[in-house]
């Protein structure tokens, strides 16, 4: 898309970070569902040939107007809003401006100056709408339920990704860090795993350069406890073998520390795995205890650790959680019900 195609475009949706995160995450999944209703693209780097997208370059030069008046332009980043404000009072482009918050700590006084410059705010849970100093509509995020969606042979897909394919699959996937817990899940799964012959773990995700050692230091641990065949370490795999890692699971753990968000048990329920999750980021809003998996203190070891070993002593249970954490994400978090609600924010600031 050049600068003239601009002139077609309602809603503008920047991710200016180069590397993969959280929010190029949303823009990649939302836009190209939402093109369907509305005229929108995003404007990044490097995106998917899928998502509609218009190098930044160009929105210096984009026209002044879009064809309802003034455009949206959507951002998730302080960097994001920062541009929106110089593209609407220094280049003199109309704009409408809105940011989406998932943050779950009061913000910077640079951040909170930004947010009471855009027209609208969107929250992504109950709790990142409670540190904001304005309104704002709380949209939660959705999931692809048939990207995510439980896989028929389970033992054929493990066999296909080189996973076990007996006992059972306890999964903790995302960034390797402190913030991130993968430390408590290793000593929680050296624990059942111990006492749990044909349980299996899988921790899957990369390791900055200054966060090596703290990977390494989980792999000693695991060694000697003499767990390498049960306790599996795997790099980040490409985005579009991630689902498939999901299915493998019959349980997801999510030990966190500090969360925005916190989008990977509600794909982990989408596939069919309960989520053991610590109450941090939406994961409160995410999980139903006791139905869709359970919810623990941050760093709670003995429990984290006891409700891995709970869910999985009892098969019926274990079945019955699955089978609800489906139908929980059906029902609540569909990516089509999160990409339809910020339509309707976006159709109102176009009218306004």
């Amino acid at each position: 898309m050049s600068s003239s195609e601009f002139r077609d475009i309602d809603v503008i949706a920047p991710s200016f970070k180069k590397r993969y995160s959280g929010v190029t995450s949303t823009v990649i999944r939302l836009v190209p569902i939402q093109a369907r209703d509305i005229a929108i693209t995003a404007t990044s780097p490097l995106l998917p040939d899928e998502v509609p997208n218009v190098p930044p370059k160009a929105l210096v030069t984009m026209p002044r107007s879009g064809p309802s008046g003034a455009r949206v332009w959507h951002a998730r980043r302080n960097v994001e809003m920062v541009a929106g404000l110089a593209l609407k009072y220094l280049l003199g482009k109309r704009l409408r401006l809105l940011f989406t918050s998932a943050a779950q700590r009061r913000h910077t006084g640079f951040t909170r100056w930004l947010i009471r410059r855009m027209d609208h705010v969107i929250a992504t849970s109950g709790k990142s709408a409670s540190y904001l100093e304005r309104d704002a509509t709380v949209i939660r995020h959705g999931v692809d339920c048939d990207l995510f969606q439980p896989v028929a042979d389970k033992a054929a897909l493990r066999a296909a990704l080189d996973l076990p394919t007996d006992g059972l699959l306890v999964g903790c996937f995302g960034r390797i860090r402190h913030q991130k817990g993968n430390d408590l899940f290793v000593q929680a799964m050296i624990k059942v795993c111990k006492s749990h012959p044909h349980v299996r773990a899988l921790i899957m995700g990369r390791a900055t350069a200054d966060n090596s050692g703290f990977l390494q230091d989980l792999k000693d641990q695991v060694a000697a406890a003499g767990l390498q065949d049960q306790i599996l370490f795997r790099d980040e795999v490409p985005v579009e073998d991630v689902p498939r890692h999901f299915q493998a699971l019959d349980l997801y753990v999510a030990p966190q520390r500090w969360e925005g968000f916190g989008l990977t048990p509600l794909e982990a329920m989408a596939c069919g795995a309960p989520a053991v999750a610590t109450k941090v980021g939406a994961f409160e809003e995410l999980v139903v205890p006791g139905e869709t998996g359970t919810l623990c203190e941050i760093e709670d070891l003995e429990k984290i650790t006891s409700d891995i070993a709970h869910c999985l002593e009892d098969p019926a249970r274990l079945h019955h959680m699955s089978q609800a954490s489906r139908t929980h994400v059906l029902e609540n978090f569909r990516l089509e019900g999160e990409a339809a609600a910020i339509i309707a924010v976006y159709r109102d600031l176009l009218t306004r």
